[in-house]
């Protein structure tokens, strides 16, 4: 093994520092050789810089600089000094070229974007051109086995190119970065050398130091899981600029602890953004003129901002009825509903959606207000992962089947052609052929217009991993998540027929990929919709002829579906509040 080193960071958030170990990974040691030959001058410069570094990394941070990150705010420096070992100059990107790549949900995009802030204000430039790349970070995902082989097949690619730099002389570094990052950790340094750092999802702001330190040919990680990061001041930086949508993250974390599931291990507690910092954000999006907006969160509606004292002592939320959770209750705080409502008011204009949800925590309160507001679309995600209440028991959901089919039942009275999506997994410890059945009937029941299934994959650390045996086969896995598949494209297409001769409002996103002359968009329950793109008349302006584009608004009759896409022709341009009264 080689030596580990730590460094203590003092991080100032706050009347208290919150102090981190940084693991830097020293570089391989030099093997020594007996013989008259002596070291060119690259490997003396080499050695050179790793002693200047390893010298000043020796010489601090001190007791002291400990100390000034818990002096009272008022005291404390405006501009933060950099760590003792490190300098400004090195700590800046010097617009070296950074490469990213994201793989998994939607909240790997929107870390995508808070790294891609954060490098940006150090220095960095962004490439979407691999070989120019000075950096390359992946941001990762390790929900299933499945997605972390991506990954390792993705480094094995790399390494020619890293190898091939080597050569030239022009240095590459490659970091991985997110829930592959926090789990794996020293696994990831040790299996592949290639590999210069290491960033867990609440570490992102301390990108330009790991990368300072990895520029002096250490390997350097930042793991820390905090109970308060939520990068509440950072702005995302879009990604894509000719994008329509958005997505905002409202909270991180998770504390369900469901049985199978490695979230709250790679993304820690549950912790909300200010209601504020998230309403601004919002208002600038708007300003840029994005027409919709999700609101992310491992459990976005069980979002609780207890940052404004006065609301700490209201009741706690009542949970959906036959709903338990796996922790005390909480109480007060603004809760989801009171977040929902604001939103909703920053731009009439612009669409709301939310996920990831819990069923657990669907008040009267927020189906009402998805009911009544025009822009919160009426698409709920609803992850159900079995039908058999003695597999949802292990799993540690929280509820049963009978509970899950009340809800489902209450949300379509409530919004009367609510689109509903879930989660399945098929194969997991225990599940007997009954239980398998029982999720089949439960995709028979609902008929949801969207669905994402999987065969399951034991994860260490979790709750299944320690108590349960992961005992069906893997060829029985995949045997019944074929089946679970097709009678969901069964049932979706039978579900989507209801649209057929229906007028749909549709916010166009471009496109569409299997055709030129047709334009693509998604509906309000987050379907896509694929219509020509001809010359319509332009509700606004009467007697203009336009030919939509992407981010307007379009009424679409729907003329044929499938399980996943609609097709139609499309009627005219329009609003989202003149759209009421078509649709």
């Amino acid at each position: 093994m080689h030596p580990l080193q730590c460094v203590l960071q003092a991080q100032r958030r706050g009347p208290w520092a919150s102090v981190s170990w940084l693991l830097l990974r020293t570089c391989r040691a030099q093997s020594s050789v007996h013989g008259t030959t002596c070291p060119g001058p690259e490997r003396q410069q080499e050695n050179g810089v790793r002693k200047d570094f390893s010298s000043r990394l020796a010489a601090g941070p001190t007791f002291q600089h400990f100390l000034r990150s818990a002096l009272d705010p008022q005291e404390k420096p405006d501009v933060e000094d950099p760590p003792p070992y490190l300098t400004v100059d090195e700590l800046s990107g010097r617009q070296r070229k950074v490469y990213l790549e994201t793989y998994g949900c939607q909240m790997n995009v929107n870390d995508t974007e808070i790294a891609w802030s954060v490098l940006q204000k150090s220095g960095y430039l962004r490439t979407r051109n691999l070989q120019e790349a000075d950096v390359i970070l992946l941001v990762t995902c390790s929900i299933r086995e499945k997605a972390e082989q991506t990954i390792w097949n993705r480094l094995h690619q790399l390494k020619a190119l890293k190898t091939k730099r080597l050569r030239s002389r022009v240095p590459l570094r490659i970091g991985i970065l997110g829930c592959m990052a926090e789990r794996l950790k020293e696994e990831i340094l040790n299996r592949e050398k290639m590999v210069d750092i290491l960033a867990g999802p609440d570490a992102y702001r301390d990108l330009p130091r790991l990368l300072a330190v990895a520029e002096s040919g250490q390997q350097a990680a930042n793991v820390l899981l905090s109970l308060d990061e939520t990068y509440a001041d950072v702005m995302p930086v879009q990604t894509s600029p000719s994008a329509t949508s958005a997505f905002v993250s409202i909270m991180r974390g998770c504390d369900n602890m469901c049985s199978y599931c490695i979230v709250p291990f790679t993304r820690g507690r549950e912790r909300s953004r200010p209601v504020a910092s998230i309403l601004e954000e919002v208002r600038k999006l708007s300003e840029q003129g994005l027409k919709e907006v999700t609101l992310l969160g491992q459990n976005v509606n069980s979002f609780r901002d207890s940052s404004e004292i006065q609301f700490n002592n209201a009741v706690s939320t009542n949970l959906s009825r036959g709903f338990s959770t796996n922790y005390k209750p909480k109480q007060g705080g603004l809760r989801f509903a009171h977040l929902l409502d604001h939103v909703s008011r920053v731009d009439p204009e612009m669409r709301i959606r939310f996920t990831s949800p819990h069923p657990k925590d669907f008040p009267d309160e927020v189906l009402q207000l998805i009911h009544e507001r025009d822009n919160i679309c009426k698409q709920i995600h609803l992850p159900a992962q079995s039908g058999s209440s003695r597999v949802l028991e292990a799993m540690r959901r929280g509820y049963s089947r009978e509970a899950y089919v009340e809800l489902v039942h209450h949300i379509r009275e409530s919004i009367p052609g609510v689109s509903l999506s879930s989660d399945f997994i098929a194969g997991f410890c225990g599940e007997t052929e009954e239980d398998h059945l029982q999720t089949v009937s439960l995709l028979r029941e609902v008929q949801y217009n969207m669905g994402f299934l999987f065969a399951y994959s034991m994860r260490q650390k979790t709750r299944a991993y320690h108590r349960l045996k992961d005992d069906v086969p893997e060829e029985v896995k995949l045997r019944r998540l074929e089946e679970l598949i097709t009678v969901f494209r069964e049932e979706a297409t039978k579900a989507n027929m209801a649209s057929v001769g229906c007028t749909q409002l549709v916010l166009v996103e471009g496109h569409s990929k299997r055709s030129a002359t047709d334009l693509c968009g998604r509906n309000d329950g987050n379907l896509k919709v694929i219509f020509p793109n001809v010359e319509v008349e332009d509700v606004s302006n009467s007697g203009v002829r336009v030919r939509a584009q992407p981010g307007d608004y379009v009424l679409v009759k729907i003329t044929s579906t499938s399980s996943q896409t609609l097709k139609g022709h499309v009627l005219c341009r329009t609003t989202l509040k003149d759209s009421s009264a078509y649709c």
